[in-house]
């Protein structure tokens, strides 16, 4: 598995990724929180299943290397059964939620020294996701040699470890699409200094997810810094802003956005859909950071072009970003709470900045598409639950093979020829879904 550059067939399960990823269900504005698989009095335990409705995406957190000498990662729900967790996240998902396993957090080192600690980070990783039916991966990992820059450039790592994280991830994401033929969601949830900081410095911590970022940038779904327990970071105008106003949100979000130079070489932007604002859902969510509802809301508007500049710091694109995609919190369990501020205060607050992505019918328009049958010997069905769709069948090339309009009610059947893995793309007035069909002959 070494280098760092990917053989052909994992050459193709990216460039699969990339056509999945650019036909995935967009629903831009998206509240992603975290979950804890624990219990806390000042944050007590919510069951997976009784999440509010408005969260999106669930974070479920963590899983950690058995021990700081073994990278196989480690996974058990507390509270309840493994049986009724798994239950718990069919539910979530039959309701039109996805639901990620969250690896590393504030406690857990990953340090990927060998490549016995790589293949079992790599197969653990898997048959985690295969037991409980994870959506995707989170990586929230805070401490280790995997995140830290030793040398080399954004571009080109030379940190052994951190390349490792970085085919690790690869080849986790290839062995999920093989065996179940779609992408696996891949989110990131740094701190400030992995990935502003780099603009100060690159080195150490510094800038230290900006190689693996890279990298990975066709194959992400999300990234949202942790605004919060942070000191201050440098803007594009090259000023100091401190956590905690909206200055901060705005100029952290539009770094990472817009792309900046480093002494490791250019760090190049994402696209503002794969960008989240990631808060404290409360002040003793946090160390530091939290901001009051009055000052994210006109941060987020300003950042959406839909408000007034909130503070000093300018737009480098002054129509701002639209197509934001969305918000982050730390997290749902104390969101929840009623000891910290008003119950599921953060979830209203992201239903107020981003009226038309809250709720689920979208969602669940989207998982009533039907494609049957499913293996199928070339002929197969597609029915969307829509006013007027368009459905176009792709095959494992990203070719085009034929393009339909239906509307409601109205089943629309095709024939392809060959085998293998072919895609259905059903595009809506709100959106876009696509999805598998294997043809066996």
């Amino acid at each position: 598995m070494r280098r760092l550059k990917a053989c052909a067939d994992v050459q193709f399960l990216v460039l699969m990724g990339m056509l999945s990823s650019a036909f995935a269900f967009g629903q831009d504005g998206k509240l992603v929180g975290y979950w804890h698989n624990w219990n806390d009095a000042n944050a007590p335990y919510v069951a997976l299943d009784a999440v509010d409705d408005r969260y999106d995406w669930i974070e479920v957190a963590f899983a950690l290397p058995a021990s700081p000498t073994d990278m196989t990662l480690v996974f058990n729900p507390e509270g309840v059964s493994q049986s009724v967790f798994m239950n718990q996240i069919q539910t979530l998902q039959a309701n039109g939620k996805k639901v990620l396993l969250s690896i590393g957090g504030a406690t857990a080192t990953v340090d990927l020294a060998t490549e016995e600690d790589q293949l079992n980070f790599i197969s653990s990783a898997n048959d985690l996701i295969d037991l409980y039916g994870f959506d995707g991966i989170d990586v929230d990992i805070e401490h280790g040699s995997t995140i830290l820059v030793t040398g080399g450039t954004v571009a080109a790592p030379s940190n052994e470890s951190q390349v490792r994280l970085i085919e690790a991830i690869q080849q986790i994401m290839a062995n999920h699409r093989a065996t179940h033929g779609e992408k696996l969601l891949l989110t990131f949830a740094p701190e400030t200094a992995y990935v502003q900081g780099g603009q100060s410095a690159f080195g150490s911590i510094w800038g230290g997810y900006l190689p693996v970022i890279d990298a990975l940038r066709d194959s992400l779904d999300a990234v949202q810094v942790q605004l919060y327990n942070s000191g201050t970071m440098l803007g594009l105008d090259g000023v100091a802003y401190a956590q905690g106003t909206a200055d901060f949100i705005v100029a952290m979000s539009e770094a990472l956005i817009q792309g900046f130079n480093t002494t490791g070489g250019f760090f190049a932007g994402l696209p503002a859909h794969q960008v989240l604002v990631g808060l404290p859902a409360c002040p003793s969510a946090a160390g530091g950071g939290y901001t009051d509802a009055g000052t994210v809301e006109a941060a987020v508007n300003y950042l959406k072009g839909a408000g007034p500049q909130p503070g000093s710091y300018a737009l480098v694109n002054p129509s701002g970003y639209p197509d934001l995609g969305g918000m982050m919190t730390w997290s749902i369990n104390w969101d929840a709470t009623a000891n910290c501020g008003d119950s599921y205060a953060f979830a209203e607050l992201h239903e107020t900045l981003f009226p038309a992505a809250s709720g689920t019918s979208v969602v669940r328009e989207e998982l009533a598409v039907r494609v049957y049958p499913n293996p199928s010997s070339g002929e197969f069905v597609v029915e969307a639950p829509v006013e007027r769709a368009t459905i176009t069948i792709w095959n494992g090339l990203g070719q085009a093979l034929e393009q339909r309009e239906a509307l409601r009610g109205q089943r629309a059947e095709f024939r392809v020829e060959g085998s293998g893995t072919f895609w259905v793309q059903i595009q809506t007035e709100a959106g876009s879904t696509t999805r598998p069909i294997f043809i066996q002959r």
